[in-house]
């Protein structure tokens, strides 16, 4: 019998002793490449959001015109604004846009996601969904300019056709808000339903299937179940919306333009109109200020109501 050899073999071998040195290095490393890939956004952010943002609120305590230097006048811009029925006006309207959109689009939106996730998952069905945001919103307020026109529009035609009145969807003081939301719930409504689509694809089917053991109804599942375990995705979804949706401009500007009697001037076209048409550059900046407080405010109210940081799937 041979004596066993005394050659270490590699399972039997100790573990290779750590480095310290090494370890501290790699994660040096590692740090080093992530500031690197970080860097252009980071340049981008700061250039295009931050900065901006610091000089459009310097600027609104200023008078400029572009021609001239800035001259510092205090609270002036907004003292003027404080009295300033066309800016109040702007926001009455602006409200009643933002209201009637984040409903329209929020309903529909929800029960497209939902019925796409009880009929059907397919992608191509998704492809269509989300075919309208592909279009832009200057396009889309061309084509339901047409649509919609007085004389010539296949809309009026139809309501003549069965004997109603023709309705001046885009000159009317009435019609002429509910029209443009109804345009921008066409383009966006997609896109929401797959962001609602995606929450609900987080919601485990055993929940359903022990709630229809127990004899629950859809409508009682959709209510007890879905809406609830929805609510952090319905709290991002309402604050993207109400954010997009403040900003409004193109679709109005392309259709209205502010009319008719400043019924559709919403609050992004008065600073738009003041800054680059009456030149009057701080008091458009105040303007965007105000924007921006009333959009904080309204971000953190909708944060705190819908609890979006908190969770029932857990």
């Amino acid at each position: 019998m041979s004596a066993p050899s005394s050659i270490p073999t590699a399972s039997s071998a100790p573990p290779a002793p750590s480095v310290p040195g090494r370890r501290v290095r790699r994660r040096r490393d590692d740090t080093r490449l992530a500031l690197l890939f970080i860097l252009p956004a980071t340049v981008g952010l700061v250039a295009f959001y931050f900065w901006p943002l610091v000089r459009g609120i310097w600027l609104s305590f200023t008078s400029w015109d572009l021609l001239s230097p800035a001259e510092f006048v205090g609270l002036d811009n907004y003292r003027t604004m404080v009295a300033d029925p066309v800016f109040w006006n702007a926001v009455r309207v602006t409200l009643l846009y933002v209201v009637i959109n984040i409903g329209l689009q929020t309903v529909l939106a929800l029960l497209i996601a939902v019925l796409m996730q009880r009929l059907s998952r397919s992608v191509l069905l998704r492809s269509l969904v989300l075919a309208p945001y592909l279009v832009s919103n200057v396009v889309a307020a061309l084509v339901f300019l047409w649509i919609l026109d007085f004389q010539l529009g296949i809309g009026n035609q139809l309501l003549a056709w069965v004997g109603l009145d023709r309705i001046g969807f885009f000159t009317s003081e009435t019609w002429a808000i509910p029209t443009i939301a109804v345009v921008n719930v066409w383009r966006h409504m997609g896109y929401t339903a797959l962001l609602i689509f995606a929450g609900l694809q987080a919601i485990s089917p055993t929940t359903y299937e022990a709630a229809r053991v127990d004899g629950a109804s859809e409508t009682r599942m959709f209510f007890g179940i879905t809406l609830p375990l929805l609510r952090p995705i319905l709290g991002l979804v309402l604050i993207i919306s109400v954010i997009g949706s403040f900003q409004v401009f193109d679709t109005v500007a392309v259709t209205t333009n502010g009319g008719p009697v400043d019924a559709s001037r919403v609050l992004q076209l008065y600073i738009y109109d003041k800054a680059f048409a009456q030149f009057d550059f701080g008091y458009a900046s105040a303007l965007s200020v105000a924007m921006l407080l009333i959009l904080v405010v309204v971000t953190f109210f909708q944060y705190r109501v819908t609890r979006a940081g908190q969770t029932d799937l857990n």
